[in-house]
Formats: C-alpha cells, sequence, structure tokens
C-alpha cells in the first residue's frame, strides 16, 4: 500500500476511535484531536482547562508532536506538571495542506507509538 494511502486510512480509523471515545460520535477534527494530545502529555485527565490553559495543552501537543522530527526537545517540567519544550530547528515554511500531512502523519506516529492503534 502507498505511504499516503496507508496514512489515510490510519487517520481515519483513528478519527474514528478517538470520535467515538471522546465526543460522543461526532467527529473530532485535527485541533480537537491535539488538543487531546496535550491533556494526554500534561496528565491532568480529570480537570477543567481555562481558554490560555487550552491554547497552552494545543502547544505542548504540537511540540510533542515535532519533537520526533527534529523542531522541538523536551526542557523541563515546572512545579505544576507542565512541560516547557525548546525550539532545536526553525520549522520550515509549508502550504497548509503539507502542514496538515505533517500534522496528521506525527499524529498517527503518535498514537502508534502510544499502541492505541496498529
Amino acid at each position: 500500500m502507498a505511504r499516503d494511502e496507508e496514512l489515510k486510512k490510519r487517520w481515519n480509523t483513528l478519527v474514528e476511535k478517538l470520535s467515538s471515545r471522546f465526543a460522543d460520535g461526532a467527529s473530532l477534527d485535527l485541533d480537537g484531536i491535539i488538543y487531546l494530545i496535550g491533556v494526554q502529555e500534561l496528565g491532568q485527565l480529570h480537570r477543567g482547562f481555562k481558554k490560555d490553559e487550552k491554547l497552552n495543552l494545543m502547544h505542548i501537543a504540537i511540540c510533542r508532536l515535532l519533537a520526533p522530527y527534529g523542531y522541538y526537545d523536551l526542557d523541563y517540567v515546572d512545579e505544576d506538571g507542565w512541560p516547557h519544550y525548546q525550539i532545536k530547528a526553525k520549522l520550515p515554511n509549508l502550504k497548509a495542506g503539507e502542514q496538515s500531512v505533517l500534522m496528521k502523519e506525527a499524529i498517527v506516529n503518535y498514537f502508534l507509538e502510544q499502541k492505541f492503534i496498529s
């Protein structure tokens, strides 16, 4: 199977699985999945978050997702349990579609690593 076809198949499986578990069957979008990863990475699963914290959770997720690609590195975790990343390499200028593919690939790889999908 071609790489793009495999990514699409895994992405659709992941969206379906996460949507049924966290969105009462409504289809989660890319931002929703990034938010869930941020919550997972923070490890504070059973609490509400303020608007600025939600943005920070998405930032945590993006850093975590792009760390294997060499763009970020975990620097430290603060006293409240929030991870902080440092930039290792500047992100390339990508078109919107290319950004979406990169993030979907990173998300699929994250959930493969977590053994949530295969």
